[in-house]
């Protein structure tokens, strides 16, 4: 079966294997070497100068008795800074000697580590990044997992970004590196990996995550997953979404609490929005965070419980109760219980803060 969100699994890679993906500021290799030669020619340079300045105090045993030329100055400058030291032309005063002790020496140590910056850079970046990954991992706790960071998963992102939700609380999974790469631009943790293995999930703290978002693009991979997530993760809320209506009781089998099917509601809009314009414009509008209209929802309070959702929320227009949707004109509606959640339609407005996300 194709675990893969876009077809085949790309050639190389383990989609067994995950790595977390921390965001970071990258510098590719070719501006990290033409750095480095920058900084090397410009010592060089410094030193070359430094040399020349005092070609009076060195002795050249090519040509004793006479000042040091600009050539010879650059020559006495590369075998030092590379250590070679040849010893054919020594600094013979003590101002010279001191010089070479204060500056030329500094200078080499620094043209040193630029030679050998490579390995130590690549040392260190791993040091830091397992560290980081380390701090990361002790620290994450409640979060949003979502996999696939393709046009459902960048949608649905962008909603809870909307909502208020930091990118702190938010990892992505996704088997494509390139996807990770483009979420780590983002500001956003990845782990790249094929989400319908354990392995995987667990790289993204799934058991510890308060949600998990399934947006992958095929329905059988988004049931694997699914089970998967519920498997190692029994508390967390899973909201999936698939392309067929036929998959959606399959997918609520392997644990999904919502199932959206984003065929037909695509399809449905664009019926709304053909046979009347303006009630697609609508939809549109709520769909659309922060724009004109918005859809939200919340707890019933105790002072609307026993009263009807009509007399007691202005701009309801449902209620959900025990998984349940009752419309206005439902007699169960008529009286508001405990537990009862109160959809709405309000103005957007900003979100006043980051708060967390509310359950279902």
């Amino acid at each position: 079966m194709d675990r893969s969100r876009r077809g085949d699994v790309r050639p190389g890679h383990d989609p067994a294997v995950s790595a977390v993906c921390l965001p970071s500021r990258a510098v590719g290799p070719g501006g990290r070497v033409a750095r480095r030669a920058a900084l090397a020619c410009l010592l060089l340079v410094a030193s070359t100068i430094i040399v020349y300045l005092g070609r009076d105090g060195y002795r050249d045993a090519a040509d004793p008795g006479q000042p040091l030329t600009f050539l010879a100055c650059a020559y006495y400058a590369t075998v030092t800074l590379s250590t070679t030291g040849y010893g054919d032309i020594v600094p013979v005063t003590q101002v010279d000697r001191l010089v070479n002790i204060l500056l030329l020496t500094p200078i080499r140590v620094i043209f040193l580590i630029l030679l050998i910056g490579t390995t130590l850079e690549v040392l260190t970046e791993r040091t830091r990044l397992s560290w980081r990954i380390s701090r990361w991992r002790s620290k994450v706790s409640g979060h949003t997992v979502v996999v696939g960071y393709g046009t459902k998963g960048r949608s649905a992102l962008t909603t809870l970004r909307e909502a208020g939700l930091e990118a702190t609380a938010i990892v992505i999974v996704d088997i494509l590196p390139d996807a990770l790469a483009e979420a780590n631009r983002a500001g956003l943790v990845g782990v790249v990996g094929d989400a319908t293995r354990r392995g995987v999930l667990n790289s993204a703290e799934i058991r510890q995550a308060a949600r998990v978002v399934v947006a992958v693009g095929r329905d059988d991979t988004a049931v694997l997953i699914a089970l998967t997530a519920r498997q190692l993760s029994p508390t967390a809320t899973i909201i999936a979404a698939v392309r067929e209506a036929e998959n959606e009781p399959l997918l609520r089998q392997s644990g999904a609490d919502q199932v959206v099917v984003s065929s037909d509601a695509a399809g449905r809009l664009l019926g709304l929005a053909t046979l009347d314009p303006g009630v697609g414009q609508v939809m549109v509008e709520l769909l659309d965070r922060g724009q004109g209209l918005e859809l939200t929802g919340r707890p019933a309070t105790v002072g609307e419980i026993g009263r009807p959702v009509r007399d007691a929320v202005a701009g309801a227009v449902a209620v959900l109760r025990a998984g349940a949707v009752l419309s206005l004109d439902d007699p169960r509606a008529g009286q508001l219980l405990d537990g009862d959640r109160i959809v709405l339609v309000a103005a957007a407005q900003a979100p006043p803060g980051p708060p967390g996300l509310a359950q279902r």
